[in-house]
């Protein structure tokens, strides 16, 4: 009762912390599997602030990491001891030595210690000008906590054992949650009993029907329904639209995607309408746009494909994973649609290994976005959110914008990207997208720990490069990609001819000898690669023409060819290049490929991918 009573007289005093409950903190997340470290925060002008409930008695410690452990971490350590609350700003070197910040940064606002927990309160500024401090700003921030069972001391805290962890969070601009009524309706499209092979990625796909609706309806919020247990496994989960030309017979198998035998109406479904991945929680559309549902031009077929990593190769795995979904009939103004934008999935993005940063662009051009807008929507279309996603070896992720040559202001970014925490960026005011707008997906990785090239492609070791664009209203364009072109990176490291026809993937080098018969993928990781060497590789990368996919959502595309113009200060030419010397997205053998062999391609990650999110 007495450290209570001076407790109580200390938050009384002058200057003291105060407000405890009467602090707003809107943003609230479980950092331990055990419910024993809450954190809680909210935005306050220019100053992040923090409430941390902790189940302990002794210290509570928590922090901004570059890479989720002690390195080069900025910390903060407080509690409540003897009655008496104390906080000290701490940051640990490369050898995650702790020190004492000679700029104390950190300000507490409040103190309480019972029985069982200690809660802290504090605030600081999102840019101190301490070399110590981290900065937080829209990207993801991996936060690291830890606790005690004693006080801290002069020595400082004592080690904290197993007591400790780290999350990646996006403090500043977190997904939005929604109180909905609880009779609200929904569906659920979840898989049942899905045997997972014993191999590092699975693409499992299954068809589904939307339940019939007698008007329209819009969904108005998703969320994941992930199996208990297997939270770190299934990693990412899309849901296309598919051709309303089947009949139920369709939904009484699912399948491996991108099999060889993969059933040929899985082809039709290339029209993205939700993306979830791992670290996400639910999406709730804005108040004024739903996702529609109800109208001949709405999905009656869809195909949920889950992503399935299993790196240690468990056997005997079943998963029932999938999205539930929660609908209205109080129809909101704005339909909204879907764009994938960025790299094209395919191995011709190509990245050599050693690289402590590797930059990767992919373009939607000014002339698919004009043609798509022209003819749907002249006046343009609003954008209200962005997944970013790339794969084990990216860093950082930005949506560049531009408009009549000049540079706005970046859609959405991720400078500290984590391959494990992917979720929709709400754009903090909707920004319109315009004909002879561009997109460039620009995506920084680190290949220092790789002995051979990294490729393109749905495996979490092949890398992807996109942009999900959530916009209103709904147009007909589904898809705004590129991919470099091959012939030019491949005379880079000194092929001079490929054996043609082509008739194999991966096609074959006939020239010069130290790479005859050799396929594409070998020669690029026979050549010697060293930093320099690699990065003017980047250099001639970047100014490379493309190939670009622009696609209707009957999988049809729009007509757009020729060179694409771009702002001065990233100059790049564009063009339509031929997919596969000589073949052309309109030519009668790219039109009439054998669904078979496209397939098999495509389950080697090539340019007939049709780039769907993978990993």
């Amino acid at each position: 009762m007495h450290g209570w009573l001076l407790l109580l007289l200390w938050a009384l005093l002058p200057g003291a912390a105060t407000g405890g409950s009467g602090r707003s903190y809107p943003h609230r997340a479980l950092l331990d599997a055990e419910g024993k470290y809450w954190l809680g925060w909210g935005q306050r002008g220019s100053r992040l602030a923090v409430r941390l409930e902790v189940r302990t008695a002794g210290y509570v410690g928590f922090g901004f990491s570059p890479t989720g452990t002690m390195a080069a971490a900025d910390i903060v350590v407080a509690g409540v001891a003897h009655g008496r609350p104390y906080l000290q700003d701490f940051f640990t070197n490369a050898n995650k030595e702790l020190k004492k910040d000679t700029q104390q940064d950190y300000h507490l606002e409040y103190a309480m210690e019972n029985s069982t927990h200690t809660i802290i309160e504090f605030t600081r500024e999102l840019h101190t000008c301490d070399i110590n401090d981290k900065q937080i700003t829209d990207s993801t921030v991996r936060v690291i906590w830890a606790y005690h069972q004693e006080d801290a001391g002069e020595a400082g805290p004592k080690y904290h054992d197993s007591n400790r962890g780290t999350k990646s969070l996006r403090l500043l601009n977190p997904e939005k949650t929604s109180v909905l009524s609880t009779a609200l309706p929904y569906f659920d499209l979840v898989n049942q009993d899905v045997p997972i092979p014993n191999k590092g990625t699975t693409y499992w796909c299954q068809m589904f029907k939307i339940p019939v609706f007698q008007e329209k309806h819009h969904v108005i919020k998703v969320e994941p329904v992930i199996q208990r247990g297997h939270e770190n496994m299934v990693h990412h989960i899309l849901l296309y639209q598919c051709s309303s030309n089947f009949n139920d017979s369709v939904l009484d198998y699912g399948h491996e995607c991108y099999h060889p035998n993969m059933p040929d109406a899985f082809l039709t479904c290339e029209t993205v309408i939700f993306a979830w991945a791992i670290g996400g929680e639910g999406f709730s559309y804005p108040p004024h746009v739903g996702l529609s549902l109800g109208t001949p031009l709405d999905p009656h077929y869809v195909l949920l494909e889950v992503h399935y990593d299993n790196p240690t190769h468990k056997k005997g795995l079943i998963d029932s994973s999938g999205l539930r979904l929660f609908h209205t009939m109080d129809i909101r103004k704005y339909d909204a649609g879907v764009i994938e934008a960025g790299l094209w999935v395919s191995l011709f993005h190509t990245i050599p290994p050693g690289m402590p940063e590797f930059r990767s662009e992919g373009h939607c051009t000014l002339e698919c976005l004009e043609e798509a807008l022209e003819a749907e929507k002249p006046s343009g279309i609003h954008v209200f959110a962005v997944l970013l996603h790339a794969h084990l070896a990216g860093r950082g992720i930005r949506l560049r914008h531009f408009r009549k040559g000049e540079e706005m202001e970046s859609l959405a970014y991720d400078d500290d990207f984590d391959f494990n925490f992917q979720e929709f960026q709400y754009l903090k005011e909707e920004q319109a997208i315009l004909p002879g707008d561009n997109l460039i997906t620009e995506c920084r990785y680190n290949t220092k720990d790789r002995v051979g090239m990294t490729w393109g492609g749905l495996s979490t070791r092949n890398e992807m490069c996109l942009s999900y664009l959530l916009y209103y209203p709904r147009i007909n364009l589904t898809r705004c990609a590129s991919i470099p072109d091959i012939m030019e990176q491949l005379q880079f490291i000194g092929v001079k001819e490929i054996y043609r026809p082509v008739t194999t993937w991966p096609f074959i080098i006939k020239s010069p000898k130290q790479y005859k018969n050799l396929s594409f993928m070998d020669a690029m990781n026979k050549f010697k690669w060293t930093k320099k060497e690699g990065l003017s590789f980047n250099k001639l990368v970047l100014s490379l023409p493309v190939n670009v996919r622009c696609s209707k959502t009957d999988n049809a595309e729009w007509s757009i060819q020729g060179m694409t113009a771009l702002p001065p200060d990233i100059e790049r030419p564009y063009k339509a290049e031929p997919l596969l010397c000589g073949v052309s997205s309109s030519s009668p053998l790219h039109r009439n490929f054998s669904l078979k062999l496209l397939m098999w391609f495509m389950m080697l990650g090539s340019t007939l991918s049709t780039g769907y999110l993978g990993s």
